[in-house]
């Protein structure tokens, strides 16, 4: 790692959620918080909000209209099978197939989604900033550089708090 920065380890979520509570009310946020668990004052608290749900609605959207065309088109206007009177347009034969691909179509492009704006890939090596950090320890990490003229008061903060390291 290139960038250098402050953590503060808590054993509990108590004292983490009073620390983060604290800093956020003089304007210092960490660049990541990393839990056991979810914390929900921490998730609601971050700034950095994500918009996956977002784009997997629009892939469901998507892929339930594309399915649901081919489907259309390869059994009505392509071949069309007419035998015993029956219609040759059976659309409620296309909802189960729908519906399962489509929360197929969900799962693998929100998968790749978040993998990419993750930067998840195989053989990336991964930033470990402290052994224990969703084990059993809460971790805050903070970007020195960003608070390079605040460094000692929010050390302070965090001593205050329960920071055990």
């Amino acid at each position: 790692m290139s960038k250098k920065y402050i953590l503060g380890v808590f054993d509990d979520e108590a004292t983490l959620v009073d620390a983060f509570e604290k800093l956020k009310d003089k304007g210092v946020m960490p660049v990541e918080v990393y839990t056991p668990y979810p914390v929900h004052e921490i998730l609601e608290g971050m700034p950095i909000k994500t918009r996956i749900t977002h784009a997997a609605f629009f892939y469901g959207l998507f892929a339930a209209l594309g399915i649901l065309g081919f489907l259309t088109y390869a059994a009505v206007i392509d071949w069309p099978l007419r035998y015993g009177g029956k219609p040759f347009n059976a659309f409620p034969s296309f909802i189960v197939v729908t519906i399962v691909a489509t929360i197929l179509s969900i799962t693998l492009l929100t998968l790749f989604t978040f993998s990419a704006r993750a930067k998840v890939f195989p053989g990336k090596k991964a930033e470990i900033f402290h052994e224990r950090a969703t084990d059993d320890k809460f971790v805050m990490v903070f970007d020195k550089d960003g608070i390079a003229n605040d460094s000692e008061s929010l050390k302070a903060i965090l001593t205050e708090h329960g920071k055990i390291e």
